[in-house]
């Protein structure tokens, strides 16, 4: 019988008795779903799945999904290895900024599944922020401007128009597609979603890739969605997770941000990445 015990006050839970290499299906799946709509992270210790177990528990939450912009594994399309070697010293980390992966997509992830293989003995954390939570505590003067609004985002680092300076990017263990035109062009989302199983509603908003809210400038929304984000990744909000190797964390990518912390320099750090879709935000 799995044990779920809650990490935070207001994000994440750690579940043990539960073995992911197992086929899930029936009541296993259902918990585990209902479960990642309650808590939005889920931790699974000392796992240490195989590819084809990780691509199943995968297929437990929703179809998976392959990202055009990433490189997967050459025998793999659908598993990415979260890769920085000892020797990529100085550069950015792939995540190293509070962001929903791929939210200018017309239908982004739904979430996304980590597998770590190979950890630092200090650092290479990741953080995620619940925005739900985030969105329950937005003052009303705030919500009135996101409420029933959409806001537009922008695929800025693939881009052309946006794209990062050189020294800021993810080296090259990671190849990303870069200038691709089609990434500057602006999709809509609503700025508040509502999570299909709880029914909480949560911000979708982020600094990477929300670029104005609708029906407002660039210029004129700055202020506000900085304003929002301040208050969205606050820590009050936050889980902050130690990665062990055999660790499995199943997050949802509509209702939290995440943060990759890049402080494991000239340490080797691996993990692989699934991802799953779902019916489109909102």
């Amino acid at each position: 019988m799995p044990i779920l015990s809650k990490l935070t006050g207001f994000i994440g839970a750690e579940i043990e008795c539960l073995s992911l290499s197992e086929t899930i299906s029936g009541s296993g799946a259902e918990f585990l779903k209902r479960s990642l709509a309650e808590h939005q992270v889920l931790v699974l210790r000392d796992q240490y799945l195989t590819s084809p177990q990780q691509k199943a528990l995968t297929r437990v939450f929703g179809p998976a999904m392959q990202l055009r912009y990433v490189s997967p594994l050459e025998d793999d399309p659908e598993i990415i290895a979260v890769l920085k070697e000892a020797s990529e010293i100085g550069g950015g980390v792939f995540g190293g900024e509070w962001h929903a992966d791929f939210s200018f997509l017309e239908n982004p992830p739904a979430g996304s599944i980590l597998n770590a293989v190979e950890i630092p003995d200090v650092g290479g954390d990741t953080v995620w922020a619940s925005q739900t939570v985030a969105y329950r505590c937005l003052p009303d003067a705030l919500k009135s401007v996101v409420d029933g609004r959409n806001a537009v985002h922008v695929g800025k680092p693939y881009g052309v128009k946006h794209a990062p300076p050189a020294e800021t990017r993810a080296n090259a263990s990671i190849r990303m597609t870069r200038g691709d035109p089609d990434a500057d062009r602006e999709t809509f989302h609503p700025a508040v979603i509502t999570e299909p199983i709880t029914g909480a509603k949560a911000l979708f908003l982020n600094p990477i890739y929300t670029t104005r809210l609708d029906g407002m400038s660039e210029e004129e929304s700055l202020p506000v969605l900085q304003e929002i984000y301040r208050h969205c990744t606050r820590p009050d909000f936050s889980c902050r997770h130690k990665w062990q190797a055999g660790d499995v964390v199943i997050w949802d990518n509509r209702t939290t941000l995440h943060y990759a912390t890049n402080d494991y320099d000239g340490h080797r750090r691996l993990l692989y990445r699934t991802t799953f879709s779902g019916a489109a935000p909102r």
